[in-house]
């Protein structure tokens, strides 16, 4: 499938990765619905700072709405859906609203696209479902784990998404991207969270725990992985990760964010930033062969390239001050 000239609907078009796609969609040719989750305030997120705003039809509203979807839908060739509770700690205190959103949106997205005749469905899954590593590096028939509520919905999500493949021929893809980081990523990140207390000049860094590994990935990487997956016939009704194959420990990231920025300050370890010891996803490595050789895809920063441009982002006195360095991101 050719992008180019379709009708492409991006939900969670007003989050990190999200914004980020839905810009590449629109150099890349496509005519782009960004679904924003309504507020009273018609606040449209990270959209508000796109390039591409004149460019894309922004629309506001809920995924936990069945009727809303298919209103939405209507008309739309290929949905990324994106749209999804991911913050892990705040999943320890409101497990239930990352059932509605993260399993019953995503039933209604599929619902939806299947009334609707839509082509192609990217499904977003996440690294976390894999939990700590049985094996590494991570392939996709690796066992899922729910070592959180969170990581507990998307496991759910991820199959009910499969089952309307498997049901009624839905052609979609279940997209599965390890950690990724960039520009305007949530302060509840640990890389923002390193860089935005250096760029405000802390000499205590006030971190969780350090000795986890992860599989980092710059995000207009992972946006290449999503368009890339879309655009593969031979990935219709696989379940792929996009990741790097490298293996970083958090305390590496720690010392190279601290060595590209000139810093010396101190690591305190604080305690409500650590989460319960059988639920820490100790080690996530990535597996790419499957992406590679079905869609072709390879990255193109390595990580102290996107670390840098990462960092040139936050320093910039007018998105720091979007950041609230003093306190914890749940």
């Amino acid at each position: 499938m050719n992008i180019v000239n379709k009708t492409i609907l991006v939900t969670g078009a007003d989050g990190f990765i999200g914004s980020y796609l839905t810009e590449m969609l629109v150099e890349k040719g496509a005519q782009v619905k960004a679904l924003s989750q309504y507020n009273s305030f018609n606040d449209w997120g990270w959209l508000e700072d796109v390039d591409c705003l004149d460019d894309i039809e922004v629309l506001t509203g809920d995924i936990r709405d069945p009727h809303y979807c298919k209103h939405i839908t209507k008309g739309v060739d290929v949905i990324f859906h994106l749209a999804a509770l991911i913050a892990i700690p705040y999943s320890y205190v409101a497990p239930d609203s990352y059932v509605d959103t993260n399993i019953k949106g995503t039933l209604n997205i599929c619902r939806a696209a299947l009334e609707n005749g839509c082509e192609r469905i990217i499904h977003t899954s996440t690294s976390e479902v894999y939990g700590t590593a049985q094996y590494v590096p991570i392939d996709e028939k690796h066992p899922l784990q729910p070592q959180s509520p969170y990581s507990a919905t998307k496991i759910a999500a991820d199959a009910m998404a499969m089952s309307f493949h498997n049901s009624f021929d839905l052609a979609l893809v279940i997209a599965r991207p390890f950690n990724t980081y960039g520009p305007r990523q949530s302060a509840r990140a640990i890389i923002p969270t390193i860089i935005i207390q250096i760029a405000e000049g802390a000499t205590e860094l006030k971190l969780g725990d350090l000795t986890p590994t992860r599989d980092l990935n710059y995000v207009t990487d992972t946006c290449r992985g999503f368009i890339a997956l879309a655009e593969s016939d031979q990935c219709i009704g696989e379940t792929v990760n996009i990741g790097s194959n490298f293996e970083v420990a958090m305390a590496q990231v720690v010392d190279e964010i601290k060595d590209i920025m000139g810093s010396k300050a101190e690591i305190i370890t604080e305690q409500q930033r650590l989460r319960p010891s059988k639920s820490e996803v100790f080690r996530l490595w990535c597996d790419n062969t499957k992406i590679k050789e079905l869609a072709g895809f390879a990255l193109q920063y390595n990580l102290r390239q996107g670390l840098e441009k990462t960092i040139d982002w936050f320093s910039n006195s007018e998105n720091l001050k979007k950041y609230k360095a003093h306190i914890y991101n749940v």
